[in-house]
């Protein structure tokens, strides 16, 4: 791939290559439906994809449209093998991945190089493998040297303080940040945090992704509800977007059961820590700084 070049035109080529006109593959049907959560989206200089549900700038350009809104009641669960209950929390017309969303992948070698990492931490933890692809999509772009200005680190876009609760340790060779641009490691406590964090919202999958953005402590004083920063509602919107494409609703019901994210209050201003159970008497504009 010779960079820099759009978004668009990046995926339109590995359809080509497949013999699958954009037409035939139903795009226009698809930018042209009511949207409520479109995704944006385009490809850096590095090759690394950033994903939003809004425009963000004058990079972004139109990824795919969304279907519905989304809202932090009951339901999803984000567990592999789990029935979506009363689907309170997905999108009900989500269609099949739209074909740009999957031709990323099919041509995304930092994905691929981990797929197996990701089958490895659903099977343990019991999480959809098509939520751990949106999240680190929407974290990192699958760039395991990714680094926030917060310091979140790798992948799963993980503070060190915050590793060390799921067993990532200094050594004599090496320091927590280092291991964090390991994919192993990275995904491994990656996915034990997220993993907690869905079984602290059961039913509520908005709320723990929330919490990966904001913080715990953040969706506890906003009254478990997603917190009420531009940032992170965005966060939660474009993970949602991403998951209900690569895993549809109508996936949920049946058992067994995925690009780097540039948003203001992504990974850069999460508080990822301890959960606090202190009241909030003001609702603030933007995620905590990290501790």
């Amino acid at each position: 791939m010779n960079l820099p070049e759009t978004f668009l035109s990046f995926l339109r080529r590995p359809l080509r290559a497949l013999g699958l006109p954009l037409a035939a593959m139903g795009l226009a049907a698809l930018f042209a439906s009511p949207a409520h959560a479109d995704i944006w989206g385009y490809v850096d200089k590095d090759g690394i994809a950033h994903f939003s549900a809004v425009r963000l700038d004058d990079r972004y350009e139109l990824f795919f449209r969304g279907s519905e809104s989304f809202s932090a009641g009951g339901g999803n669960t984000g567990r592999s093998g789990k029935a979506v209950g009363s689907g309170a929390n997905r999108a009900t017309g989500v269609a099949a991945a739209p074909p740009k969303l999957l031709a990323y992948f099919d041509v995304s070698p930092n994905y691929k190089a981990v797929k197996h990492l990701l089958r490895e931490a659903s099977a343990t933890h019991g999480i959809d493998y098509e939520l751990l692809q949106a999240l680190i999509a929407t974290e990192s772009g699958f760039n395991t040297q990714a680094v926030s200005p917060k310091g979140a680190v790798g992948l799963m876009q993980l503070i060190p303080p915050t590793a060390e609760r799921y067993g990532v340790r200094a050594s004599k060779d090496s320091t927590v940040h280092k291991k964090l641009t390991d994919p192993k490691t990275n995904i491994r406590a990656g996915s034990s945090y997220l993993s907690d964090l869905i079984a602290m919202f059961p039913g509520q999958l908005e709320l723990a992704i929330a919490a990966y953005n904001a913080g715990e402590g953040a969706v506890q004083r906003a009254g478990n509800k997603i917190p009420n920063y531009p940032e992170t509602k965005n966060y939660v919107k474009t993970v949602m977007q991403l998951y209900n494409h690569l895993k549809p609703p109508s996936m949920m019901a049946a058992p067994g059961g995925r690009v780097r994210m540039e948003m203001m209050g992504g990974s850069t201003g999460r508080g990822n820590m301890v959960p606090t159970t202190v009241a909030a008497t003001t609702t603030p504009e933007a995620p905590p700084e990290r501790n």
